[in-house]
């Protein structure tokens, strides 16, 4: 492929530029500046564009994104809108509500705001509320007339022109494969093929929703001369909530899995929200989450409290690794060269013995779901109808160099009676089980401390074994 071909403003382009390049960097080096620059790490929002793309059920839909995070390349074959399109004869709709609210101050991160609220309009929320814009930063304060401006949308009319544009839009992302000046970047459409190309370059870099990868393209300043997209794996993008398990495709928008199983693991919809902002979860995936090996990842937690299994395939044929097993050093996983996580499975059956399960997660951090954790925590315990708690599963982020499980006071737990007193107990041994790190984000002391506390907090919301906690 001599360029990457995409739509932007309703505009068929065929660019050449470096793999590294990002959509933001594009569009302002040609001439589109209403799309901002502000943090250039996904925190801000006054990068945001809306691509169009499948939603959780498969329909054309417009999502948000961070377009100072995604490489360029990742792109191809989209259609993207900016501030400047989203304008037909007329201001558009949200446009409109923004001026007569007097929601633009300073200005500077009004575009964000407006396509935050673009991509929600066309969504069946009504009206739109806070998780429309909770990617998204006024730095003048000016955040009641934009509430105003969101509350105050009706819903998109049925000849609105960018609702009739989506009918039929989708389609199934092509195979690229693109050059530059040395650099690769790769997007497979078949398993056998992406397995093909890590074979042929051992040495590239995998890439999902570019989240992760974006930070380290704008902040670090690193550079990476081949990219295999998995984006366009079918494999990786199945959904299935059984009766024994749900079965998630590691290649699964965070906010398609959000939805697709709301509901079903309590941890694991407590953690999707406070994860990121509507912006980073339309991009980033389970499989880049666990990829990371991030000790303060998010996820990981959650998937440790609920015995997850994690599927990964290569040349020689497919695993299963528990997710206890999974996590091997600092950024280490047990993956081997040439493999890939393919799915996670999450299994619903209690431990033998226990009527019901209590469940529950905690993220804290600075900034809600703009920030990263200082500690995450998920918890699940089995427990028999008198109370006696017949498996513990403490699963923890933030306080050792991997995410990691607190065995010795899960066995503490097991066999004896939810009560107060065991809480207490627990939660003493917990601010004694880790040895984390002092950095900027909290001291060593705090997080052991919240280690304890996050438990004696989950006792206070489920006392007695029953999901007492309000919604």
């Amino acid at each position: 492929m001599a360029a990457i071909e995409l739509t932007i403003d309703g505009t068929r382009e065929a660019v050449e530029a470096p793999t590294h390049r990002t959509l933001l960097e594009h569009l302002r080096l040609s001439g589109r500046v209403g799309t901002k620059e502000g943090c250039a790490e996904g925190d801000c929002g006054a990068c945001t564009v809306a691509v169009v793309a499948a939603d959780a059920d498969g329909e054309p839909g417009y999502q948000a994104v961070n377009s100072c995070l995604v490489p360029l390349a990742a792109l191809a074959g989209r259609t993207i809108l900016t501030v400047e399109g989203v304008a037909e004869d007329d201001l558009h709709p949200v446009q409109v509500a923004m001026v007569e609210q007097g929601g633009s101050q300073c200005g500077y991160c009004t575009p964000g705001f407006v396509m935050s609220m673009f991509s929600g309009y066309y969504q069946s929320e009504r009206p739109l509320g806070d998780e429309t814009v909770e990617g998204n930063l006024c730095r003048c304060t000016g955040y009641l007339p934009i509430r105003q401006a969101a509350t105050s949308l009706g819903p998109a009319l049925p000849d609105d022109p960018h609702r009739l544009r989506l009918e039929g839009a989708h389609e199934p992302l092509e195979a690229v494969a693109y050059r530059y000046d040395g650099q690769r970047f790769f997007r497979p459409v078949t398993l056998t093929g992406a397995l093909q190309l890590l074979a042929e370059h051992p040495d590239a870099q995998l890439v999902a929703g570019a989240t992760d990868l974006g930070v380290e393209i704008t902040k670090f300043r690193r550079r990476f001369p081949t990219l295999i997209s998995l984006e366009a794996l079918p494999e990786l993008q199945m959904l299935e909530d059984g009766p024994e398990a749900a079965v998630i495709g590691a290649g699964v928008p965070l906010s398609h899995l959000e939805q697709g199983l709301a509901g079903t693991f309590p941890a694991l919809d407590e953690m999707l929200r406070w994860f990121a902002a509507r912006q980073i979860k339309n991009r980033a995936t389970l499989g880049g989450n666990l990829g990371t090996a991030s000790p303060i990842g998010d996820l990981p937690p959650v998937l440790l409290a609920l015995d997850a299994e994690i599927e990964v395939v290569g040349a020689e044929g497919g695993r299963t690794l528990a997710i206890a097993d999974f996590f091997t050093g600092y950024r280490q996983t047990a993956l081997n060269s040439g493999e890939i996580i393919l799915a996670v499975r999450i299994p619903k059956a209690l431990a033998a013995g226990a009527a019901r399960r209590i469940s529950f997660s905690y993220k804290v951090g600075k900034r809600g779901t703009d920030d990263i954790s200082i500690v995450a925590a998920a918890y699940a315990l089995d427990l028999a109808d008198d109370g006696t708690v017949v498996r513990a599963r403490l699963g923890y982020g933030g306080v050792a160099a991997v995410p990691v499980r607190a065995g010795e006071v899960e066995d503490l737990l097991e066999g004896q009676t939810w009560s107060e007193e065991l809480a207490a107990a627990a939660a003493q041994r917990l601010r004694q089980a880790f040895t984390p790190l002092d950095d900027h984000r909290g001291s060593a002391d705090y997080r052991r401390r919240l280690a304890g506390n996050l438990f004696l907090k989950f006792y206070s919301e489920y006392p007695t074994g029953a999901r007492e906690r309000a919604a």
